[in-house]
């Protein structure tokens, strides 16, 4: 009995002591690796002008109850006499889309039923002509000299071929994290070797010049021209 407690002991002790030695080898081995390899930020950025816009406006009659009938005459008056602008402007139908017309209820101080209804109808107007969507923003308020109530709830801009110019940056952010990754190898005396691997970050598109990044990525729609950004994260096997 005790030459088996004994046995048992010396096998215990022996697998205690194997699982020290390959922990020891293991952690030895991550030092190795992390030693061995640098891992830097690369970033690569273009400027690009916007080659589609999109310009939408909005109607708007307010009518009390007894009124309803003529403020939906009022905004049908309108919307031809908007869509007929854009025609003479050089806008074709196909890129002309409207809503329905929407009713929103006005109240007045202690009123506790609406005295008054305000009705909205809006106008997009999507485009590859940028130059000719921005001149007819610039123009749309003089329609008030016909009795148009009419608003610009937004006018943006994109790049349609963003996700090619991507593929391309990321290509350009590696090299540039390559470049970075042999300076700081220089220093040490070491060489760099192959990517071991790499993760993009976000797509930032921005007005040109702005540093207002964000940790989500950006997609500025308020400029024409626009810088385009990728970062790069990857890391070099050091020789």
């Amino acid at each position: 009995m005790n030459e088996t407690r004994t046995s048992y002991t010396l096998i215990s002790g022996a697998l205690i002591v194997c699982a020290s030695i390959i922990g020891l080898l293991y952690y030895a081995a991550q030092g190795r690796n992390t030693k061995d390899t640098l891992s830097v930020t690369g970033s690569a950025k273009t400027q690009v002008t916007s080659d589609q816009a999109s310009l939408r406006v909005s109607l708007s009659r307010v009518a009390t109850v007894n009124q309803l009938s003529s403020g939906y005459t009022e905004v049908a008056r309108d919307l031809v006499l908007t869509r007929d602008m854009l025609r003479k402007e050089g806008v074709q139908d196909a890129d002309i889309s409207e809503s329905t017309v929407s009713m929103n209820q006005i109240y007045d101080q202690n009123s506790s039923a609406p005295t008054r209804y305000e009705l909205r109808q809006s106008i997009t107007v999507q485009s590859k002509d940028v130059q000719k969507i921005t001149a007819i923003s610039k123009k749309i308020p003089s329609l008030s000299s016909q009795g148009v109530i009419i608003s610009i709830d937004f006018l943006q801009y994109y790049y349609s071929k963003l996700p090619d110019l991507r593929v391309s940056l990321l290509s350009d952010a590696v090299k540039d994290a390559k470049s970075r990754a042999e300076k700081i190898a220089e220093g040490t005396g070491r060489a760099v070797g192959s990517i071991q691997s790499a993760s993009s970050g976000v797509v930032q598109v921005l007005p040109v010049n702005s540093v207002e990044v964000s940790d989500y990525g950006s997609y500025d729609t308020s400029s024409i021209e626009k810088d385009v950004m990728v970062t790069v994260k990857a890391s070099f096997r050091l020789r």
